[in-house]
């Protein structure tokens, strides 16, 4: 008898033979970087030069012979500000043979992003406490600096973008107010002077945007956008709250700044492609800062999108700012870590929402919500306690995280039920307790999110709580058949301590990418952050909320960046011939590392230690100082390139970053250590033999003409270390002086040191975190 099982039907074959033959005509987006230099004399324009090349590589089969496409319906995009090329739909085989064509400098696929999701000027001490004390806004209300935000979108009826009191809009402003469903010229005004939307290469990669769903417009449905442009740079708005809670005035960081809004973000995510050409567009509008609250995790510099127009915004002036990314507590989880973006990681306030949960047996537990809705759960009556998972920890339990369809509403019906975090989005866990007929949620971090409390506008009544207090509760439900709580709501609560502290899902470092390159630069508040939204969606961003808020409060790097942003906006207006690199500095030297009890600042993800520079970076954002910083580390764009120089990339990888200016590498770096960065990472080699190692800084005085610095440096366990000179003395304003560290191995250390390097004249304190790593030998 024959084996059947060794016989494949003849259409099983026809299928994959024709699957196959079809597979390498399937079309997707690649970004085309030319060499602007390097075009022919035969074109006029460089546009019609993209599209020949971009044609030549084209390839005519039968396949698309009764649907040709010519070579401008190929090209989606043209860049030539921030980078320079095309995106265009195509082939492996046609990007293949297009990456041999002569001006070609890389080829790089479409890569899918995504959004890394008041009191905070108060706290930052960006406007006075009480009648009759200073404000640094006096000085910069009527700034014309211009933020471009590539979000979602924005939502121009929101008070936060009233435009009352703001001159014309600037001359050299050269962006648009582009028009669509929901979306008229009348909705730009001084506030909002620019709005534009990207969509070709999302429709490339999903297909059309459904019109019915979205606005395809810079009209925002999904409230991100509209709640990061408002922290930039939203208007004075008194009364502002979410359903009562944190009831004050909001404002942005740099109230007197225009906003450009950049609709990049869709349902189904953002693409690289729109995102390279929102940027390319912003650098040519004029906008002095770009907020990125995006990412997609870490990719080598050259093959970075971001990173690579990000780099030529910064030749062109523009400070960016990005979002860390919300991967904490894990190490190594950072995006967007290139030395000339400033990565922002995220920490909390010292505004709290306090929740309580009242246990059968007496005891509180501590918690935080915002829910306001209907009285569900009297304070005055105990319900029954329902937890679906068991004693053991470290495995998923689909129940325990209260999955859709996990829930047994015979089981659940009328208690408060206990849900770990976990898949699903918090709020959308409540929803399936309330479908399912609980009356109530107790909502459990689990070890990634340890004592971090983040407030949620739940759809039921619902209290977030801790690890260590989730594991008591859910100890005395599996130990006890009668266990009940009840909940209880208390408000706003302000002058917490300690804060700040860095949240735990804030991404973490080493930048792996470039060890020597310290990542985070910095924290700013990102947890329970209030803010203009989007009247199209529901406080919690879930579809199935009808409720409709003028203010939202949200958690993420994603409101910890435009946090930046806006600070980086009043260093502008106030020096507006300062280098991006000169800005960034200013944040980091300035920033602080002490809460306000006065200790060092704290990790949210283990309460017991405190947090370090791969937590943190530099610091916490310390606007007033940041105005004033008395001495800068300034950095041009070559001195980027050079640092380039030093990562091992081949010639052609370089070509990304050098051909707009034409680069070339001056090897002004012995080492990559030697970048005139804010912070100093040194590593330390396998080879034992090497012991000493040198970087060297230069810092330029922007403060009084004539000032002494003296330095002050930590003292390491590994390491000792010598500042040469240890005084510097500038006679006038803009002088530079050069420094050399030196770091003497004592006794190699298994874990990274870390200290500070400090320079003081007796007003200024000018400090840089320093990292010390020994790498160990792979055995």
């Amino acid at each position: 008898m024959k084996n059947m099982s060794c016989i494949i039907p003849i259409t099983y074959l026809l299928f994959i033979t024709l699957f196959s033959a079809n597979a390498q005509f399937v079309k997707k987006t690649y970004l085309v970087q030319m060499d602007k230099a390097a075009m022919p004399k035969a074109f006029s324009n460089h546009l019609d030069w993209y599209s020949s090349t971009v044609k030549s590589a084209l390839l005519t089969t039968s396949l698309e012979s009764s649907d040709m496409k010519n070579e401008e319906e190929r090209i989606i995009y043209s860049y030539q500000n921030a980078f320079h090329g095309v995106a265009a739909k195509l082939s492996k085989e046609e990007a293949e043979r297009l990456e041999d064509q002569e001006g070609v400098v890389a080829i790089f696929p479409e890569r899918k992003y995504q959004l890394h999701t008041t009191r905070s000027p108060e706290f930052l001490g960006l406007e006075p406490l009480s009648k009759g004390t200073d404000s640094i806004f006096s000085e910069n209300l009527d700034n014309d600096v211009i933020v471009g935000v590539l979000d979602t979108g924005i939502w121009p009826e929101s008070e936060s973008f009233n435009d009352t009191g703001m001159k014309p809009v600037p001359s050299y402003w050269k962006g648009a107010c582009e028009i669509g469903r929901g979306f008229t010229k009348q909705h730009c005004n001084k506030k909002i002077i620019g709005a534009r939307v990207f969509y070709h290469g999302y429709e490339a990669a999903i297909g059309k945007i459904n019109e019915s769903r979205e606005h395809k417009s810079p009209r925002d449905q999904d409230g991100h956008g509209t709640h990061t442009a408002a922290t930039v740079a939203g208007s004075v708005v008194h009364g502002a709250n979410l359903l009562g809670y944190a009831y004050g005035t909001a404002r942005g960081m740099a109230p007197g700044a225009r906003i450009a809004a950049y609709k990049v973000c869709w349902i189904g995510g953002c693409f690289s492609s729109d995102i390279l050409s929102a940027i390319d567009k912003a650098v040519s509008d004029g906008v002095h800062v770009l907020s990125i609250s995006l990412g997609g995790g870490v990719s080598s510099y050259s093959h970075d999108s971001i990173s690579t127009a990000a780099f030529g915004a910064m030749e062109r002036g523009v400070f960016i700012s990005c979002s860390a990314g919300n991967a904490g507590p894990s190490p190594a989880s950072l995006a967007n870590v290139s030395p000339w973006i400033t990565t922002v990681g995220a920490s909390t306030m010292d505004r709290d929402f306090p929740a309580q949960v009242k246990l059968g047996n007496g005891k509180n537990l501590s918690g935080a919500s915002l829910y306001k809705g209907p009285n569900t759960v009297s304070t005055e009556k105990q319900y029954p306690l329902v937890y679906l998972g068991g004693n053991s920890s470290g495995t998923l339990n689909p129940k325990a995280m209260c999955l859709e369809g996990t829930l047994d509403p015979q089981v659940v019906k009328g208690k408060i039920v206990i849900c770990e975090r976990g898949i699903s989005p918090r709020v959308q866990k409540g929803h399936v307790v309330k479908n399912a007929g609980g009356v109530g949620m107790i909502l459990t971090n689990t070890e990634t999110n340890g004592e971090e409390l983040v407030a949620d506008c739940h759809l039921l009544p619902a209290v977030a709580i801790g690890e260590k207090d989730g594991k008591d509760l859910k100890n005395y439900v599996l130990t006890n058949k009668n266990a009940t709580a009840t909940l209880s709501f208390l408000g706003t609560r302000l002058g917490i301590r300690p804060s700040p502290v860095v949240a735990a899902f804030s991404s973490r470092g080493p930048n792996f990418l470039s060890l020597e390159v310290l990542k985070p630069d910095l924290v700013a508040p990102g947890v329970n952050i209030l803010a203009a939204w989007s009247e199209d969606v529901g406080p919690s961003g879930l579809a199935i909320d009808q409720r409709r808020v003028k203010f939202s409060i949200v958690s993420g790097t994603s409101m910890s960046c435009p946090h930046v942003s806006g600070v980086a906006a009043l260093i502008k207006a106030k020096h507006p011939q300062w280098s991006p690199a000169a800005i960034k500095s200013a944040l980091m030297t300035t920033a602080y590392v002490v809460d306000n009890t006065m200790k060092p600042l704290k990790d949210a993800s283990n309460a017991e230690k405190p947090s370090n520079p791969y937590d943190h970076g530099a610091g916490h954002i310390n606007p007033t100082k940041a105005l004033d910083p008395g001495l800068v580390y300034d950095i041009k764009p070559q001195d980027y390139f050079d640092f380039l120089c030093t990562q091992n990339l081949t010639p052609n990888q370089l070509g990304v970053f050098g051909k707009y200016a034409n680069r070339s590498c001056a090897h002004s770096l012995a080492s990559p250590g030697d970048l005139n960065y804010p912070a100093i990472s040194l590593v330390f080699a396998e080879n034992k033999s090497i012991s000493v190692m040198t970087v060297h800084r230069t810092v330029t005085n922007v403060g009084p003409d004539v000032s002494t610095y003296h330095v002050l440096v930590s003292v390491f366990k590994g390491a000792s270390v010598k500042v040469e000179p240890e005084t510097l003395n500038f006679t006038r304003k803009y002088q530079k002086l050069s420094y050399k560290v030196t770091f003497t191995t004592k006794a190699r250390q298994t874990q990274p040191e870390f200290g500070d390097l400090v320079w003081k004249d007796g007003v200024q304190s000018v400090r840089s975190p320093i990292v010390i790593t020994w790498l160990t030998p792979i055995v």
